[in-house]
């Protein structure tokens, strides 16, 4: 397999280029007045961002994986700088949640903690969850009510970072406000839209990830149940792509990069993005990636596996899976199809899937196989100079359509470079997992 235009790259190739990003992202820092280190979402923003989706957070992960990978103590210097910074900022964010507020820091900052041994950075997360538990209402912490942005993230931020009780209070709610359906049960993602989505990052999908996650490990059989009812009602909306394929939109602008519809029918899986369509003049109603996407389901689905050892939840990721591998991802097939590089929307999440499917032994590793196809795609896409390596996605509807290269976890550089160099791993026989193991996508074993 190849790239667009290009020819298949090779591993020692990747692992250059991850660490040529990673001294583009460091040198994106900026010096703080104490010594500490943050990052702004693009180098030609004004203020800092600490946000785990786009900021300082999402990118103390790659650090720790950078301290890892090449056993490079400044990098675990360089993510220590960083948290210190971070901590300055838990007291005076008004979001609470787990991608773009507190509960984030506080993941981050306990991960540092446990792994670099840092006091600082574990005070300044048990005061971020305090903070976190003080300003819950009874019910939420604001306008979003699911994974990125409300309760769902909360309760499994909280979960990780080892404070079940505010990981149980964050997920209860659910329990009442649950909207039964024929098929079992969905939640708005907010109250003022009258849509219902469905994937993970903002859907249905990703509380039922969460209720899963939760109820398991706090022995609470309601939130399982509670999960398998929100995970029945998003399998029953499963459609066949229609034949031909269809035009979609992987930028940037609006929401968060939608793809168009598959041409793949019968062992696929595809579910439309919302019901009626949120945004039909912004939004595709199909995608492929982690967000709103097979590549996204199929994490929960891996997820369901291990908490219920029900191998239907395997043959369905099986399914996600064929209708990604059968898209046309990572091609660019015309304007507006597959133009984002990134974490969260693009070919860095879906080669998060890959990896974990060959390190379940669900894929061989081959060098013409899927997983080498799109590292040869990220490595065709970066821009390579003095300064580093980075990433510019795309937005076929503005002028210029290359948009500005970002730094952090969702559309930038740490989340592209945390799956490259678990590919490097994972290519030569090494350990598959993480330095940081993300909230919504399921360890794989040693």
């Amino acid at each position: 397999m190849r790239a667009t235009g290009g020819t298949v790259v090779a591993v020692d190739e990747v692992e250059e280029l991850a660490a040529e990003a990673l001294r583009w992202l460091t040198g994106a820092g900026r010096e703080a007045p104490d010594g500490g280190l943050a990052w702004p979402d693009r180098p030609s923003d004004d203020a800092s961002d600490p946000m785990l989706y786009s900021g300082t957070a999402g990118n103390i992960p790659v650090l720790l994986e950078a301290w890892r990978h090449f056993g490079d103590d400044a990098y675990a210097d360089t993510a220590l700088r960083a948290a210190r910074e971070l901590a300055h900022r838990v007291d005076d964010i008004e979001d609470d949640s787990l991608y773009f507020g507190r509960t984030g820091l506080a993941l981050v900052l306990r991960a540092v903690q446990e792994q670099l041994g840092d006091r600082a950075s574990g005070a300044a997360a048990d005061r971020a969850l305090a903070l976190v538990r003080s300003r819950f209402d009874g019910t939420r912490w604001g306008p979003l009510f699911e994974l990125m942005g409300g309760n769902a993230g909360i309760g499994l931020g909280a979960l990780l970072a080892g404070d079940d009780e505010l990981a149980v209070l964050a997920m209860e709610p659910y329990l009442r406000t649950a909207e039964h359906t024929p098929d079992g049960v969905q939640w708005a993602h907010r109250p003022d839209v009258e849509a219902r989505l469905h994937h993970v990052s903002h859907g249905s999908l990703g509380i039922a990830l969460a209720l899963a996650r939760v109820g398991a490990d706090t022995g609470r059989a309601d939130l399982t149940e509670l999960a398998l009812a929100g995970a029945a009602d998003f399998v029953a909306r499963a459609e066949a792509g229609p034949d031909g394929e269809q035009a979609g939109d992987t930028g940037e602008a609006g929401a968060t990069g939608e793809a168009g519809s598959t041409g793949e029918a019968g062992p696929g899986f595809l579910v439309r993005h919302s019901t009626p369509q949120f945004l039909p003049d912004l939004i595709e109603p199909f995608s492929y990636g982690w967000c709103h996407g097979p590549a996204g389901d199929a994490q929960a689905f891996r997820l369901l596996r291990d908490v219920t050892a029900d191998p239907a939840w395997s043959a369905l990721a099986d399914r996600c899976w064929h209708t990604v591998t059968h898209s046309g991802v990572p091609r660019r097939l015309r304007p507006g199809f597959w133009d984002n590089n990134g974490r969260c929307c693009g070919t860095a999440g879906v080669l998060a899937l890959a990896c974990d499917r060959i390190a379940e032994r669900l894929d061989p590793y081959a060098p013409d196989g899927f997983a080498h196809l799109l590292a040869t795609d990220l490595a065709a896409h970066a821009t390579r100079d003095e300064d580093g390596a980075r990433w510019s996605n795309v937005e076929h509807r503005a002028t210029p359509s290359t948009l500005e290269p970002r730094v952090g976890w969702a559309m930038g550089n740490a989340g592209i470079v945390r799956e490259l160099l678990r590919f490097v791993r994972l290519t030569r026989g090494g350990d598959p997992r993480y330095a940081f193991t993300w909230p919504d996508q399921p360890a794989v074993p040693a």
